[in-house]
């Protein structure tokens, strides 16, 4: 099993905007060096739907910012959380919403097989959700005119979802790419009220991004061991199907971040065998 681990980007910073999750435009370097201090292997970075033509991560100069801090700290980006796509879905009704976004993530594509990303997370939940079935046909076709790409790159196009189990499951099996994979949400999945058995049997073999956070039934995100997620026993379904994917700390936060990182990593490291 992967037992090297990374975080949300942005959770070891001051809250930009006040907002919960965020690209922290302007201060998003002084990251890099925290998660060093604290023995992180990797940041995923967000591409948000604000300002998205500035994000780093589609800027040649950003990319080079990128590099130059993964160098000084030894902390590198192997994923990205595509929060973009929560605001524009590639499954929207809308025609214009669909060109722009599938143009979006073929640039995101072709931009992160040059840093070596791993995975990028599109987020299928809450306004882009897929429970719909008209939007989940959608997304099924329009898709597939993505999946080539990213598997002449080697990157796995994560999709996290609210659907059960199974119907997540065969709704991968028909695209029919080893590059579409799930990215698997610990407290997300508690806070539905998923069993962790069922949905490693369905598509455990398909996990290849994995965060880590807690929230309590039907609510909210709450510091990690504080909700209803069974973390322990997820990480012992990982260890059974030898995960090999990348570990993020997506974990509660409030308006500063690192203190109460630190207090979750620590219960982690005290409770989690990796």
């Amino acid at each position: 099993m992967n037992k090297k681990t990374g975080i949300m980007q942005g959770r070891l910073l001051p809250k930009y905007q006040g907002r919960y999750q965020a690209h922290p435009v302007g201060y998003w370097k002084d990251e890099f060096l925290i998660a060093s201090k604290l023995g992180l292997d990797s940041i995923e970075f967000i591409l948000d739907y604000n300002d998205v033509e500035e994000n780093p991560l589609l800027t040649t100069n950003g990319l080079e910012d990128i590099s130059k801090i993964e160098k000084i700290s030894g902390v590198k980006v192997r994923s990205i959380c595509a929060d973009y796509f929560m605001e524009a879905p590639i499954h929207s009704n809308d025609v214009v919403i669909v060109d722009s976004s599938i143009n979006i993530l073929n640039r995101l594509i072709r931009n992160a097989s040059l840093m070596n990303v791993k995975d990028i997370v599109v987020p299928c939940v809450d306004q882009s959700s897929l429970k719909n079935e008209k939007y989940k046909k959608n997304f099924i076709n329009n898709i597939k005119t993505v999946v080539s790409i990213a598997e002449d790159a080697n990157i796995n196009i994560s999709i996290e979802s609210d659907l059960a189990p199974i119907p997540l499951a065969n709704m991968i099996d028909s695209i029919g790419s080893k590059n579409l994979t799930v990215n698997y949400d610990i407290g997300n999945s508690a806070a539905l009220g998923y069993n962790p058995v069922e949905e490693f049997r369905a598509y455990g073999d398909k996990i290849s991004d994995l965060h880590i956070k807690d929230r309590l039934l039907g609510k909210g995100p709450v510091p990690l061991g504080e909700g209803s997620a069974d973390i322990l026993k997820v990480f012992e379904l990982l260890s059974k199907n030898d995960y090999q994917g990348l570990i993020i700390f997506q974990a509660f936060r409030d308006d500063e971040g690192v203190e109460i990182f630190k207090d979750q990593l620590n219960w982690f490291l005290k409770n989690v065998k990796l």
